[in-house]
């Protein structure tokens, strides 16, 4: 930006003292970034000896150019005739150039050497991991597993920060999916390869436990690949082709052809565009032919399958004859067609949408209270092999839903980072319901063993926990299609440098002991589960504009955005980000009470008591939450403390929510029911809605959640991983 200043600068003849200060303060500027650069360029050559040599010669090469720039605009003597044979910016442009171009270059090989040196030390790590993985693999010992354990879960540690940077870093939104889909597995895999491993070693003869634990390594091994294709952006040999287009990216590509021939009537071919529909008609068969699709959603695709047909077939007839004549009257038939083609095509998305969405609500809604997983659990323990058997079947049939759920699913995701989720989600799902399955024989054969009771539990909750992401990804894929799109995101309220507080410039990067990190995991952890809580709570609702269920669903989402800050990810990118989250969540609950305030005065003197003392607690427990958000702390020690108080005391609003909402709920349908409940007074929603507030406007929403620019960061410091 500097130096295109420079190079863009006006030649005038006049230059007044204003223009030459201004122009010699932007030449030292680039010289001081360029030796700031540089420094850091050199430390990394120092610790990187076989790149030692290239980096050093890049870090020259810009120091030199940097030094260029300072001395040619070095300009404010020029005034003084005895400066009359000084070379400056104004006698030798070219010289300007010339520095630029050079600094520019070398910058660049600075970059993309350190970036070598990120790559490099990322499949080091990789290797370290695979190397100690195939140790765990032979060993015969508990105390020899538990030695190589201890230090294979080090190296995932330090696989887990170098690809969580990497991933924070990645600028592809798919290859930036696909990447916190592999960690995601490798996280979730961890766990599950020390009990499978242990669950192995208590029975070295059982084949069933042997075939679980050769699942999760092999799974681990998979993840570790995709990591590394994605880092140095290559794939095996044969795996060039491309995913299978979805309906969604597939309808709007053919919408633009279309819309296309408004501007040009021979950019594209008739066969070119027919093809194009057939492809995305052969995908609405994943609909039709689906076991789960409903007979009224079948008919539907199929009708408007029919009519898409007819409406290009009329296109291409008037776009035929506009090519050969273009009068006004075939120039408006050919509006007309294009309006109707995209308003079918329009008609079909929202059809398949509608099929997908409604099929997910459905078996999420059903699976919640996990009955197959819980009797498989208590048959394992009983020793009941045959009863294990038949409870494999029935969870054999769930996976077969849930795949063919996120299938559908992926079709009308919207983007590709979530349709990259959706065949995450099916791949955990097609290996987690086999690996359950082993680890229930393994404990029927066993049913004594408590190593194969923990190993079936924890592979229940990576199925209990893949369930509970759907339903997330279900609200996001249903944002992405009704215009709110990263809707999520705008609770962040993420602030600008400078403006929330003074001393921001100053703040440097935190780093947590194994001890705090661990404190800091499990209360995220906790926070997470009540946010799903949370979720499930609000869905009971049947008003979902309902003015508690608004304020409870942007608690819930800040409060998610906390606890992927405790695992490293997420936009809270450092502590200040956080402690300004917890502010607007604080005034979030705040209004939160004043809703409750106001619906208490419809509640009859029975009911009134208790819900006046919980809205009190929630305000007691807001105003606690700010002032601790609020205060100044310096040192490592004091900002842990501070957020470690942050967190516990968002978890404390989160389990009260909790508590809060299922009573509001109550009293709701109690009154639906006729128990005079609710005094016959008007609607307190209504009331508070004539007086002109409204929690769906985008003014409203930027008053509550306090949206603000997320370009600019205040340090890029990644705080922790999940483990």
């Amino acid at each position: 930006s500097q130096i295109t200043t420079l190079i863009n600068h006006k030649d005038k003849p006049k230059r007044s003292d204003k223009t030459l200060q201004a122009i010699q303060r932007v030449g030292q500027a680039v010289n001081l970034a360029v030796g700031r650069f540089v420094t850091v360029g050199e430390a990394i050559a120092n610790e990187n000896h076989e790149l030692k040599k290239e980096m050093s010669v890049a870090c020259i090469e810009a120091r030199r150019a940097g030094e260029t720039i300072a001395q040619l605009t070095d300009v404010a003597s020029l005034d003084h005739p005895e400066s009359d044979s000084h070379i400056t910016i104004f006698t030798d442009k070219t010289g300007v150039v010339k520095a630029a171009r050079l600094l520019l270059s070398s910058v660049t090989k600075v970059l993309v050497l350190a970036d070598r040196i990120v790559i490099k030390q990322i499949i080091t790590s990789r290797n370290k991991v695979l190397a100690t993985m195939e140790q765990l693999e032979k060993v015969s010992s508990f105390q020899e597993f538990v030695q190589i354990f201890s230090q294979f879960g080090n190296e995932m540690v330090e696989f887990a920060h170098l690809t969580g940077d990497r991933q924070n870093d990645l600028k592809d939104e798919k290859k930036k999916a696909r990447m916190a889909a592999s960690r995601a597995v490798l996280e979730k895999c961890t766990m599950m390869l020390l009990t499978a491993s242990k669950t192995c070693l208590r029975h070295p003869d059982c084949e069933s436990a042997r075939i679980n634990k050769d699942g999760v390594f092999h799974r681990m091994r998979l993840a570790l690949e995709q990591v590394i294709e994605i880092v140095t952006d290559s794939r095996p040999t044969g795996e060039n082709e491309m995913a299978p287009i979805s309906i969604y990216s597939g309808i709007k590509e053919f919408k633009n052809k279309v819309e296309g021939l408004r501007e040009n009537l021979y950019f594209l071919s008739k066969e070119n565009l027919s093809t194009m529909l057939e492809v995305i008609l052969e995908h609405t068969e994943d609909f039709t032919d689906s076991a789960y699709t409903s007979h009224e959603h079948r008919e539907h695709i199929l009708e408007l399958s029919k009519q898409a047909k007819m409406e290009l077939e009329q296109l291409v007839s008037v776009w035929m004859q506009a090519q050969n004549q273009k009068t006004k009257d075939l120039m408006e038939d050919l509006e007309v067609a294009i309006l109707k083609t995209c308003q079918c095509m329009n008609e079909l998305k929202r059809e398949v949408h509608s099929a997908a969405t409604s099929l997910a609500a459905d078996l999420l809604k059903y699976h919640t209270d996990h009955m197959v997983l819980k009797a498989l659990k208590i048959t394992g323990e009983e020793g009941n092999l045959e009863a294990v058997a038949e409870y494999t079947c029935k969870l054999s049939e769930q996976k077969e839903q849930l795949v063919e759920m996120c299938r559908l699913l992926r079709h009308v995701s919207g983007t590709e980072p979530l349709e990259i989720t959706c065949i995450h989600a099916e791949d955990t799902f097609q290996v987690t319901g086999p690996q359950i399955t082993s680890a229930a024989e393994t404990l029927a054969l066993h049913p004594s063993s408590k190593i194969a009771k923990e190993n079936l539990e924890v592979f229940c909750e990576a199925w209990e926990s893949q369930l509970s992401d759907m339903s997330m990804l279900l609200r996001e894929i249903n944002d992405v299609f009704e215009g709110r799109r990263g809707e999520k995101r705008v609770y962040l309220s993420l602030p600008r440098p400078g403006k929330h507080n003074a001393n921001l410039k100053a703040l440097k990067p935190v780093k947590l002991d194994t001890e705090e990190q661990a404190k800091i995991a499990k209360l995220g952890l906790e926070l997470h589960l009540l946010t799903s809580d949370m979720d499930s709570e609000t869905e009971k609702w049947e008003d979902q504009e309902n003015e508690i269920v608004q304020h409870g669903q942007g608690m819930s989402s800040m409060a998610y955005s906390m606890y992927l800050f405790t695992r490293g990810e997420g936009l809270l990118k450092t502590t200040q980000d956080l402690f300004h989250q917890a502010e607007i969540f604080a005034t979030e609950g705040t209004k939160l009470a004043s809703a409750l305030h106001a619906f208490s005065d419809q509640v009859h003197d029975d009911d009134k008591p208790l819900l006046l003392l919980e809205a009190e607690k929630l305000i007691s427990m807001c105003k606690q939450l700010q002032i601790t958000a609020k205060a100044s702390v310096q040192g490592k020690s004091a900002t842990f403390t501070k957020v470690d108080a942050c967190i516990l005391k968002t978890r404390n609003v989160m389990t009260l929510l909790c508590q809060l909402l299922p009573l509001c709920c109550k009293l709701l349908r109690k009154n639906k029911a006729g128990n005079g409940c609710l005094k016959p007074a008007p609607p307190w929603r209504e009331d508070r809605l004539r007086t002109g507030t409204n929690a769906h406007t985008p003014e409203r929403r930027a008053e509550t959640f306090g949206i603000k620019s997320l370009e600019n960061h205040v340090t890029n410091m990644t705080f922790l991983e999940s483990k």
